[in-house]
């Protein structure tokens, strides 16, 4: 097999060398505790305060907002489960239907407990309606729990406007940002944000490492209960060197700014150019103006996705069917089926994802190997030889 192209950096990303060689003398020289009384572990406890302020800086926000997780799907749970134990005597929560499922199989276990959620819908190219979500809020609306941009399509959603219209009801507004970082500003003091969820492994930094930003005078209750870590906002020993690891990514996210950006969206159109122009029967889903510059989710009519991806795979080309969370499922993307793409379209969908460590010459590559894999599929798939003419 020859090199392996990796076009699933929605799913997960390599580690910088940066922030390897940031977090090595971590799991050597500098193994203590930082919780410790003695100077050995004690130390790493600045360390851990240093990582804690490069995150900050990427929300342009205070150091004493952040806190450390394992991951986004804690950040998500506890982020409305926190919410959730403060307000005990509301049981509304209002969400999207195309959320990632850290947030919509926890709404689904709270339907079950009692609580009453608004799943609201999208258009065909995976945007919300604003009015739809003014008149989902009740008064006993506790939460509003909605993505900035969409894992699987890239859709970017309106969250400055979704947070006042939050704020003007009185309602806490959690967003799972897990894919913004590195593709979109993280700057709280323009996005009235309550609660904010990112990961370390979507940006560069090792698996095993999250954040939740809980903005100062937020009423929330701790998820996970245990020591004094995370000023009582999160118990458990502290992962420093996943969290120094962030820390530095996050650093390289403000470093390489838009010019990073422009040179991923430049990847994916020159992707989605060459697909459509070699391949027939194809569309493009998710927004075509307001979407992620890493992501293309593209469906090849009448054959599966599941098919082409082995096909891509031997060749050592690496792309998804949508989130790495439901892989190991048989249903068609619950994105995709809410955007309404068409059964001869669903089955056949695929994601390619980008960073900066991709190129055009990997693109080229792809555009090379997918036009016979297309046709060779097509070639064996009754539903296109009896495809309307």
């Amino acid at each position: 097999m020859s090199e392996v192209i990796y076009l699933d950096n929605n799913a997960t990303t390599a580690v910088a060398p940066e922030v390897l060689e940031a977090i090595l003398p971590y799991y050597r020289e500098q193994y203590g505790n930082p919780s410790s009384m003695h100077t050995f572990g004690g130390r790493l406890a600045h360390d851990v305060q240093r990582a804690r302020a490069q995150v900050a800086a990427l929300f342009q926000a205070q150091d004493t907002e952040i806190v450390f997780t394992s991951c986004g799907t804690e950040s998500d749970n506890a982020a409305i489960r926190g919410v959730l134990e403060a307000y005990p005597d509301k049981r509304h929560i209002v969400t999207t239907r195309v959320e990632h499922p850290a947030v919509l199989s926890l709404c689904r276990h709270l339907e079950k407990r009692g609580y009453r959620v608004a799943y609201l819908a999208v258009d065909n190219q995976g945007r919300l309606d604003l009015d739809a979500l003014r008149q989902a809020i009740q008064p006993d609306t506790v939460l509003v729990s909605i993505m900035y941009a969409n894992n699987e399509t890239g859709t970017v959603f309106p969250v400055a406007k979704i947070g006042e219209i939050a704020k003007e009801r009185g309602v806490a507004f959690h967003c799972d940002a897990v894919q913004a970082p590195g593709k979109l500003s993280l700057d709280l003091r323009r996005i009235p944000a309550d609660l904010v969820s990112i990961s370390g492994h979507k940006l560069h930094a090792p698996k095993g490492v999250g954040v939740l930003y809980i903005r100062r005078g937020t009423r929330f209750v701790p998820f996970i209960i245990g020591g004094h870590q995370e000023r009582g906002r999160r118990g458990g020993t502290e992962n420093v060197a996943g969290i120094v690891g962030l820390g530095r990514a996050c650093e390289l996210v403000l470093q390489k700014g838009e010019k990073e950006t422009h040179y991923i969206a430049g990847l994916r159109d020159r992707l989605e150019q060459g697909i459509l122009e070699k391949i027939p029967e194809v569309s493009i889903n998710g927004d075509s103006e307001h979407r992620l510059a890493s992501t293309c989710n593209v469906s090849f009519s009448y054959i599966e996705g599941e098919a082409i991806l082995l096909k891509l795979s031997e060749q050592g080309i690496c792309a998804s069917s949508g989130s790495a969370c439901t892989s190991g499922s048989l249903e068609p993307s619950h994105v995709l089926r809410a955007m309404g793409v068409p059964f001869i379209s669903i089955h056949g969908s695929i994601r390619f994802s980008f960073s900066r460590y991709n190129t055009q010459a990997e693109v080229d590559r792809v555009l090379k190997a997918l036009p016979p894999i297309i046709a060779e599929l097509r070639s064996m798939s009754p539903f296109w030889a009896n495809r309307p003419k």
